[in-house]
């Protein structure tokens, strides 16, 4: 989007990153510098592991601490670089410190929805990492500050754990100490959200921030920009789609960085089968992950779904005919290509600000969530069952 508006861009993150990022459109390849810098070696993170797409929860902290190893790596671009304006998100919170001392005007990318960091408070809060709200019953409801009418909030299993969001980690620093140092060093705060879809929500940051607070949109993406739809991989997805009645194949992706644990994937597993619907279940976990499919699972299933383990085209998926339902971890760019698309939801969030915007979407009545147990957030294959076939089948889902 801003390459469009005529700007140059310096992409700076690490080789095994850059490889990853969709290709530049041949119109725009000229107005992109993309800046490979190694990442350091830290004891303990897994070799080539380069993002959380590489390691399961329990490396973010190394990854984040060699992150912060590139800080001189990134200075010396920074000071040769002539740039006009920083972006940067969380993770880079000593980017704006070595920006302010190069007069280079400085923004806080939010890569979260409104909601998930209003529940966090103000920056002093974050910085302070949260230690006025140190017990999950803290998070169940509604902070003091959010005075609206609304239930959004944290279930207990989920507040348990979002709690050591305020607690250092490997890095030797909190996620909400390098948010409130990120945001409080910020000329302004750039955040992927429309005004009209929460305005009491986002109204809410400027007041917390006392900063201006720069709405992006929803940011969806272009068809012409996706992956090469004659792709061997779409190839044969599309093959089997083309096979089956128009809105009746459940599409299911939980993402990359997290999964659900073994008990939570075998009532899934068990709970499609009982729905007795046509899914493509894109199923992909991170490499430390030891979760596997119940025993059979696919055999019994085979011809009425599909499980896909490589990477999979998902806008394409999402804009076939036959998909009439999308089950998703409720991650905000996966829940903002169904939304364009028109795919009906189904939500299992797993992990931080999945959970409020399942709430959010729910409270919405945009999404309908798996019902689960409150204490320690498992599912079970009757819940997952019955909210395929409320969205899928009955006509309460299709209004």
């Amino acid at each position: 989007s801003i390459a469009r508006e005529g700007h140059r861009i310096s992409f700076i993150s690490t080789p095994r990153n850059i490889h990853r990022l969709p290709k530049t459109p041949p119109h725009l390849a000229s107005s992109f510098t993309f800046v490979k810098i190694p990442l350091p070696k830290i004891q303990g993170l897994p070799e080539n592991a380069e993002s959380t797409m590489d390691v399961g929860p329990e490396h973010h902290g190394l990854l984040k601490k060699a992150y912060d190893a590139m800080e001189d790596d990134v200075a010396r671009f920074l000071r040769n670089s002539c740039a006009d304006a920083v972006i940067y998100d969380f993770s880079g919170f000593w980017v704006p410190s070595i920006a302010m001392d190069l007069g280079i005007p400085r923004f806080f990318f939010c890569i979260f929805p409104s909601w998930f960091i209003d529940f966090c408070g103000t920056t002093e809060d974050l910085i302070h990492e949260l230690k006025d709200r140190k017990s999950p019953e803290d998070f169940m409801s509604p902070p003091k500050w959010v005075t609206f009418g609304t239930k959004v909030a944290y279930k207990y299993y989920e507040a348990k754990l979002i709690v050591g969001v305020g607690e250092k980690n490997a890095s030797g620093f909190s996620d909400a100490y390098r948010g409130g140092i990120g945001i409080s060093q910020s000329d302004a705060v750039i955040i992927r959200h429309c005004h009209e879809f929460e305005t009491e929500w986002f109204n809410l940051l400027g007041n917390l921030y006392q900063k201006e607070i720069i709405p992006l949109g929803q940011l969806p993406p272009h068809f012409q920009e996706t992956e090469n739809p004659s792709s061997d991989n779409w190839v044969s997805i599309k093959e089997w789609l083309d096979t089956k009645t128009k809105g009746s194949v459940l599409y299911i992706a939980l993402g990359s960085e997290a999964t659900p644990d073994q008990d939570q994937l075998t009532e899934l597993a068990h709970g499609l089968e009982l729905s007795q619907l046509p899914f493509l279940w894109a199923f992909r976990k991170p490499a430390t992950s030891t979760v596997k499919l119940p025993d059979g699972f696919e055999k019994r299933t085979e011809g009425r779904g599909m499980v896909w383990k490589e990477w999979v085209p998902q806008l394409n998926i999402l804009g076939h005919d036959s998909v009439g339902g999308f089950l998703t971890h409720s991650g905000w760019s996966s829940v903002v290509e169904a939304l364009m698309l028109g795919v009906p939801l189904i939500l299992l969030p797993i992990m931080a600000d999945q959970w409020l915007n399942a709430r959010v979407l729910d409270e919405k009545e945009m999404g309908l969530e798996v019902a689960r147990n409150d204490e320690d957030g498992s599912i079970s294959r009757d819940s997952v069952a019955w909210a395929v076939r409320r969205v899928m089948v009955e006509e309460e889902g299709h209004k």
